[in-house]
């Protein structure tokens, strides 16, 4: 499972105008990042017998909502996309079937503005999903 695929999903469920994966180009308002989260200290979750035997895997992802410079829209477009986040049903990729979400914080983190004053709010999300292969 790629980021592009969570990428292309998200644009089903958020309302953002802008989409990237791994940098904010020209950090345009009403943007979402995808990005891979780190897993300091967590092992590979293989089963035995290999990668052909693993059903279930996990991918761990930052979302960056990069809004505007109204606190409270940004909040509330955050809100929204935790929201959808949380009523999400499974749903199919290419490469996986994602089974089920994890949202690892209560709501959207607050991480402040950027140097010109955008707004921005981060959630973390776990993606479990058996592969298609």
């Amino acid at each position: 499972m790629t980021l592009a695929e969570i990428r292309d999903w998200l644009k089903t469920i958020a309302g953002a105008e802008h989409y990237y994966v791994g940098k904010l180009d020209r950090k345009q308002d009403k943007s979402l990042g995808v990005y891979d989260r780190a897993a300091t200290g967590t092992p590979a979750e293989i089963a035995l017998g290999g990668l052909d035997c693993t059903k279930t895997q996990l991918k761990r992802i930052s979302l960056l909502l990069h809004w505007n410079d109204n606190a409270s829209e940004t909040e509330t477009a955050a809100q929204t996309l935790f929201d959808a986040l949380l009523a999400a049903e499974p749903f199919a990729l290419d490469t996986a079937q994602v089974r089920c979400l994890r949202l690892m914080t209560p709501g959207p983190v607050d991480v402040g503005t950027d140097e010109n004053g955008v707004y921005e709010r981060v959630i973390w999300v776990d993606f479990y999903y058996e592969r298609n292969d």
